[in-house]
């Protein structure tokens, strides 16, 4: 899970077309991030030539905050790209 999360917010996220940073506003309450992604080929693993054709998806980062500043903060310690 955790070489997932780096490559997620190393990696995958930053290939997003227009890219500017991810929204502080997609916590649910309780200290979970949610996001969704247009395109499946942001990960480098996926071979394009491959793809019939574009998919979307939902990542769900659940935590153990009590709360969404608690959230935030445990995300932002790990360097996720949170739009300033």
């Amino acid at each position: 899970m955790w070489e997932f999360f780096e490559r997620l917010i190393t990696i995958a996220v930053p290939r997003i077309r227009d890219f500017r940073g991810l929204s502080a506003k997609s916590f649910d309450g309780r200290g979970n991030y949610s996001m969704g992604v247009r395109e499946q080929i942001i990960f480098p693993e996926i071979d394009y030539d491959k793809v019939d054709r574009v998919r979307g998806l939902d990542i769900t980062i659940t935590t153990t905050a009590k709360n969404d500043e608690e959230g935030q903060a445990l995300l932002a310690a790990f360097n996720f790209p949170f739009r300033k």
